[in-house]
């Protein structure tokens, strides 16, 4: 698969480290002229890319011509997080970044494109983060910010799940397999494998077992190891309050953006719990705040299944 990408250079940039540096950043675009239809942005996940629609599109079922993210109403962008090894855009300081200086770096990308206003802003787990990051970054760039999976800050879970990432894709003989399969575990739960499996065996082995070597094996090849390890340091320092050196009350009456909060009832990653709190939270101090809960047996990764339930919940926001 050929992907045409689109290349931006941001220079100046001040990272959290107190550092100025200059981003290269890829994209992709798709439906309308950003210049003259509203513009949705979108965020990728943690082994994902730009490329949300068309061929291999991993939103195809919600981003599309006649779909909830209309290409034929809408202009869409999705740029690739620095690192994930997509694009041949060269960043040699990685190794200081952390979510929020991504999230500075696409806010100002967003305006060298001559866009002063975005409709909406989306992404679901560390993309997720990233809705966050940069919707408290710019309060006034975007209407709706709806991060889907993810809170405005890595928990003690999420940052202990990170942690064994990292470990693993430094000392494993096998990185990328084994930090896949222990991935997979968090992604999915006990109920989304115990009802697909039911214990069975295919030839000497578990089908679990061999489901989980599955998807080791196809992410080791086309997912590379530096990248791995740059997707989970971010996937661990969400943290709008941090960057930005404010309580999330404060920062959250600085942004005018309608919020849309999207759990999902079996999440281990980011649990439901948590996504709750935070909404309550918020609604005590903003009106426009809304919270909706996917139900479903898969976990973290149903936000790339349930795609009636999040259509559902999105059509008043994208007018379908």
């Amino acid at each position: 698969m050929t992907v045409k990408l689109d290349y931006i250079k941001i220079d100046d940039v001040e990272i959290l480290s107190g550092r100025k540096v200059n981003f290269q950043l890829s994209y992709q675009t798709f439906g309308q002229d950003y210049k003259n239809f509203p513009v949705v942005v979108i965020n990728h996940s943690l082994t994902g890319n730009s490329n949300v629609s068309g061929e291999n599109g991993w939103w195809n079922d919600l981003v599309g011509a006649d779909k909830l993210i209309d290409t034929n109403k809408y202009a869409i962008i999705a740029f690739n997080i620095p690192g994930n090894s997509f694009g041949e855009e060269v960043n040699d300081f990685l190794e200081d970044l952390v979510l929020g200086d991504v999230a500075k770096a696409f806010n100002k990308a967003i305006y060298e494109l001559g866009i002063s206003r975005v409709h909406s802003l989306i992404g679901g787990s560390v993309g997720g983060g990233l809705v966050w990051e940069m919707g408290a970054l710019n309060p006034n760039l975007f209407e709706n910010l709806i991060p889907v999976a993810a809170d405005y800050k890595s928990s003690d879970w999420l940052l202990a799940n990170t942690h064994l990432q990292s470990k693993l894709l430094e000392n494993s003989s096998d990185p990328i397999v084994d930090a896949r399969i222990h991935a997979m575990l968090t992604y999915r739960n006990p109920i989304s494998l115990n009802k697909r499996f039911q214990n069975q065996t295919e030839g000497k082995t578990k089908k679990v077992t061999n489901w989980l070597d599955f998807h080791g094996k196809i992410l080791k090849q086309r997912f590379e190891l530096e990248a791995y390890k740059t997707m989970n340091k971010f996937l661990s320092s969400i943290d709008i309050e941090t960057y930005s050196n404010k309580k999330i009350e404060d920062l959250i009456k600085e942004i005018n953006a309608n919020i849309h909060i999207i759990s999902i009832d079996t999440d281990l990653l980011f649990t439901d719990y948590e996504l709750n709190e935070t909404y309550k939270k918020l609604n005590l101090i903003k009106n426009n705040v809304y919270y909706y809960k996917i139900r479903s047996d898969h976990g973290h990764d149903a936000f790339f299944i349930e795609f009636s339930q999040i259509q559902d919940f999105l059509k008043r926001v994208f007018n379908k």
